[in-house]
């Protein structure tokens, strides 16, 4: 094939992920013909592996509350989630056939609990709307005359698309297709970029030998306190650390160096606590006087005493305080490979308000790949369907203006 002439492409979108089918889809409703690369051998795998755990399509709350979810980002991204938000996002799986609920603690789900049912109707939405995918088509950047470059099955392809959609995810769970690859090829093309960040990932504590028999336990109902913000989840104790919901909504300011602190009584007043610990304990032990007087668990009582390895001697205002802010060392993000998203990526200044990057024009970008950073709880895959949306309309404008021109 070397020397071949690129194949001619009407829309290209690189990525089978959220953002890259959505971007597909939206093309193609405004009528263009659409080929979508996919480097795996299938589409979706991502979705799929979120899907195990029940598939949060979004969160039900007003606009402004769920906009603050993604903190720096919201004024960015809120045009596009005032398009495609909460509300949006329920009717386009109802769509699909997908009937979907609301959680007590407002998340969305599809009443099935896992992805492959939606991913299936919307394939075959795909395949009914004309979107050809190409698995196994590994992108590789641009060649000098602007065609795209990919590796093959078949060997060394090239694409001369008219309009590109890049959706090439994070840079985490690499074997699922985020290895942010793609990142050396955008900056060699002059597209700014912010370095990739571990986000929805645990952190690293080195623990003692007496917590391993506590690995694997949840810690609830707990208040996660960092750098002015708090968190009310759970979280839970592994071999390396800690991770979980209380921990991936803190993550930004974590991985900022700032000091974590723990609430293992969010229910109850510190004075309350310490009255009730103030009660005759006899010849209890200290784990059998804070069962006995605040129902705490095992890995709680175990928490405490590797936080503060002198509690045993305390009275009963400085064991409140304890419980009421337990200080937990943190050694950093666990390794970013493991996170479940990443912050970084293409930052906002390389790219116009329609996501097209500006040193490549007629490339637009979309999904994480983008320099957002958001929790779960269904923020994730809202803006990655929400961005996808917003650069697939962008490109059908551009070739609807060309074919006017």
């Amino acid at each position: 094939m070397a020397g071949a002439q690129a194949e001619p492409v009407e829309a290209l979108v690189v990525g089978g992920g959220p953002a890259g089918l959505m971007a597909a889809e939206t093309l193609a409703a405004a009528g263009a013909r659409v080929l979508l690369a996919e480097a795996k051998p299938s589409v979706g795998r991502k979705l799929l592996m979120a899907g195990k755990s029940g598939l949060n399509l979004t969160k039900d709350e007003p606009p402004a509350i769920f906009a603050d979810a993604y903190g720096p980002a919201a004024e960015w991204l809120g045009p596009m989630l005032v398009a495609f938000g909460p509300a949006e996002a329920r009717d386009w799986a109802r769509g699909l056939g997908q009937e979907v609920f609301t959680g007590t603690s407002g998340r969305v789900f599809p009443v099935a609990m896992k992805a492959s049912p939606l991913l299936r109707a919307w394939l075959a939405r795909l395949t009914g709307a004309g979107v050809e995918i190409r698995a196994r088509w590994r992108w590789l950047g641009w060649a000098e005359d602007g065609a795209a470059r990919f590796a093959t099955p078949e060997g060394a392809r090239t694409l001369a698309p008219r309009v590109t959609v890049l959706a090439l995810g994070g840079a985490s769970w690499a074997r699922l297709g985020s290895d942010g690859a793609w990142a050396q090829i955008l900056a060699a093309r002059g597209v700014p970029l912010a370095p990739f960040a571990p986000s929805n990932g645990g952190f690293r504590v080195d623990w003692s030998p007496a917590m391993a028999r506590h690995f694997g336990a949840a810690i609830k109902p707990v208040a996660l306190s960092a750098g002015g913000r708090t968190a009310r989840g759970e979280f839970v104790l592994t071999a390396g650390g800690v991770e979980g919901g209380g921990i991936y909504a803190l993550g930004p300011v974590l991985r900022d160096g700032a000091a974590l602190t723990l609430d293992l009584l969010p229910d109850r007043a510190e004075a309350e606590t310490a009255r009730r610990l103030a009660r005759p304990r006899g010849g209890a032990s200290l784990s059998n006087h804070l069962r006995k007087t605040l129902n705490l668990g095992p890995a709680k009582i175990a928490l405490l005493r590797e936080c503060v390895p002198d509690i045993a001697g305390a009275g009963p205002e400085a064991l409140a305080r304890a419980l009421k802010a337990l200080p937990l060392p943190l050694l950093g993000p666990a390794p970013m490979d493991e996170a479940i998203s990443t912050a970084g990526g293409v930052a906002r200044a390389g790219l116009d308000p329609a996501l097209m990057a500006r040193a490549v024009p007629g490339t637009f970008c979309a999904g994480e790949m983008l320099d957002w950073d958001a929790p779960t709880g269904g923020y994730l895959m809202t803006a990655c369907l929400a961005t996808g949306r917003w650069a697939g309309l962008a490109a059908a404008r551009a070739l609807s203006d060309a074919s006017s021109g």
